[in-house]
């Protein structure tokens, strides 16, 4: 067996340059990135990108299919097919699980949040939790902790994930990698706004589906079928695996006996399924209902009936990662079992560079042998596609965040173009931290990506779920509450995560020392315990301190959703109002000198108006105000929406059942 190992890795050694090397492949990824900026170039011309309500919501015109596969290929990164398919090599189908859980949440989504959201009338979250609470503090700390999450959980992870795959495809070092990437990607984020990351999300999404759909064809037919596959994957066992007297213990390169099942033993299993159910969907309600990324893409719809349609597509295009990458990462262990399931640190540091374990290039491997010469360039520009789509999706939110919630509290003179610039700029600071990032990560989680990916956010993440939820569904709940829930939450979370990461979470082979009190409890039973300490102090907190009056709740929170009073804001200086103020009193760059041809040229690809805005009357504003914040709908797409929802729901619960 080991001579048909080294027999292989010779092989594949071979075939690292082959996709830069012949004319087929070559030509399939030169054709993609012609088309993906032809896209973006086209989206840049035919929408208004001089505002921030354009750069930023694509001035709220867009329908609802390209809603739906911009949810979806903003979620799907290169961090899943390499995460997902690592982790389901290791352990099973229980990781797809994570995906179909999404099912539920995209429709409390769409109904719920949304609404909400529309109705108040606001470009990022910060902001709503600003009019929600006032003040400013709120608004500021949850900008901050998103752009931590951003580079912990998002970007540096599909950056690794994505160099990885290069790194195994062509042979070259990840870092340069990933610099060509971040160069292409940043271009036609920077230049497009959102309108262009959409509608190129949206053909990355058909590239994703075609090319990781002929895979899994070529992946089932390699192992003979579905039947066989079940089979063989539980006699997936390495052979090396003792070493100079040393024994790697059983349970560490075994197949799990629940390896083909959804729910596990609450104790022992390494996904318990009451932290599966609830931990989850706390992570899930962060994500979906409150994260910027994904919220952005629905406040860009047209109307609610787009919204909902959005969200129902995404939702069925959630079904399909157990299909497209849990089940071909599974594949992968049983076609190259010592390599992927390597368990000794020494061989695993040969082969993949990572001494904690070779899981992440479940993937990459299965892609490069499989897959013939042009078919395997379509799977490289499908891996840097969806590595491209999440990227744009988090650059183009995080410059949103840092611009409107952070930049003009520091700049609250700053005109439009001075906004822009400062957002774009903010970019390239975020991917230098990421970069940085890269090895903390490379260690963690015995080197399963996803499961990383996840414990980071269950220690970050539910004080914003819990502080969101309570926000929408509770009317007694103030900013005190909101903000000592958040802080004291915020510092519970850190202090285990700067534990977990001070310990190294170890590997099987090589446990952590880490004491049971701190890192014996699963990620997802910490989310649930975290998420109830927040909610109650945020509501003991609140039930002590003065309350809110209604008349500044109005369509804030779900009880006064359809009230028709006029709402006062409890900071009345909003301030993107201010903003607005500044350029109409004459801040405008272009106002007194004459530009040149390259001046003009620069604006256009910037996206940057050479005149001055036009002045709206108040008859104006409030119509706009009033197209901004309508929830209606006509009463035939209403209906077709929910009867979708309530399909897909049953669609969630069958799959859940079936796999249990």
């Amino acid at each position: 067996m080991e001579s048909n190992t080294q027999s292989y890795t010779t092989s594949t050694q071979n075939k690292n340059t082959i996709p830069i090397n012949n004319p087929a492949d070559i030509s399939v990824i030169v054709v993609y990135f012609v088309v993906v900026l032809a896209v973006g170039l086209w989206a840049m011309v035919r929408t208004s990108r001089g505002t921030v309500g354009g750069f930023f919501l694509a001035g709220r015109s867009m329908v609802w299919w390209p809603i739906g596969a911009s949810l979806f290929a903003s979620n799907i990164g290169s961090g899943h097919f390499v995460g997902l398919a690592g982790t389901a090599a290791a352990g099973g189908i229980v990781i797809g699980g994570f995906e179909w859980n999404a099912l539920v949440i995209v429709v409390i989504l769409g109904w719920i949040f949304v609404p909400i959201y529309v109705k108040a009338g606001v470009v990022t979250m910060p902001e709503y939790l600003r009019k929600r609470f006032g003040g400013d503090r709120i608004r500021v700390y949850l900008s901050v902790l998103s752009l931590l999450l951003y580079v912990f959980t998002k970007i540096s992870a599909d950056m690794f994930s994505g160099g990885i795959f290069i790194q195994q495809a062509m042979g070259i070092n990840i870092y340069i990698a990933i610099v060509m990437l971040l160069l292409i990607t940043a271009l036609y984020t920077v230049t497009g706004g959102l309108a262009a990351v959409i509608y190129t999300d949206t053909l990355q999404t058909v590239i994703m589906l075609v090319g990781s759909f002929i895979l899994m064809g070529f992946a089932f037919n390699k192992v003979g079928g579905y039947e066989s596959f079940v089979e063989k994957y539980m006699n997936a066992i390495p052979t090396n695996v003792s070493h100079d007297g040393v024994v790697i213990p059983k349970e560490c390169y075994t197949p799990r006996s629940d390896s083909f099942h959804l729910f596990r033993d609450p104790i022992t299993g390494d996904v318990p399924w009451p932290g599966f159910i609830f931990g989850m969907t706390i992570l899930a309600l962060w994500y979906w209902c409150t994260d910027q990324v994904i919220v952005q893409r629905c406040l860009s719809a047209k109307n609610m009936s787009h919204v909902k349609a959005g969200c129902i597509l995404c939702g069925y295009l959630k079904l399909l990662p157990m299909f497209l990458m849990v089940f071909p990462g599974m594949i992968s262990r049983i076609l190259y079992t010592d390599e992927v399931l390597c368990v000794m640190p020494a061989e695993c540091k040969r082969i993949c560079d990572a001494e904690v374990g070779c899981t992440n290039i479940a993937y990459p491997k299965i892609v490069i042998d499989l897959m013939p010469d042009g078919l395997r360039g379509l799977m490289l520009s499908v891996m840097l596609a969806s590595l491209m789509s999440s990227l744009t999706s988090i650059f183009n939110s995080a410059s949103t965040l840092f611009t409107m919630d952070i930049y003009t509290k520091i700049r609250k003179k700053a005109t439009e173009k001075e906004l822009m610039i400062a957002g774009r700029i903010f970019i390239l600071f975020l991917i230098g931290v990421s970069i940085a990032w890269i090895p903390i990560l490379q260690s963690s989680e015995s080197g399963q990506l996803f499961d990383y990916i996840q414990s980071v956010t269950s220690y970050l993440g539910p004080p914003i779920a819990s502080v969101f939820f309570l926000a929408v569904f509770i009317k007694r709940v103030n900013e005190q509450g909101a903000f000592w829930g958040l802080i004291i939450g915020l510092l519970i979370g850190l202090a285990r995560m700067i534990a977990i990461f001070s310990y190294g979470s170890g590997s099987c082979a090589k446990p952590s020392n880490c004491p049971k009190i701190i890192c014996g409890v699963h990620y997802l039973y910490f989310a649930i315990i975290l998420f109830v300490c927040t909610s109650i102090i945020v509501v003991g907190v609140s039930l002590i301190t003065k309350p809110i009056p209604d008349k500044n709740l109005y369509r804030l929170c779900w009880s006064l959703r359809n009230s028709k009073e006029e709402r006062e804001d409890l900071d009345a200086n909003d301030w993107v109002e201010e903003i607005e103020d500044e350029i109409e009193k004459g801040e405008w760059i272009a106002k007194t000198k004459k530009l040149s041809c390259w001046k003009k040229s620069y604006n256009w690809f910037c996206g940057f108006e050479d005149k001055k805005p036009q002045k709206l009357t108040e008859e104006e504003k409030a119509a706009l105000e009033a197209k901004m914040t309508d929830t209606s709908e006509k009463p035939l797409w209403k209906n077709i929406a929910n009867a979708n929802a309530i399909i897909l729901l049953a669609v969630a619960v069958f799959c859940h059942g079936y796999f249990a």
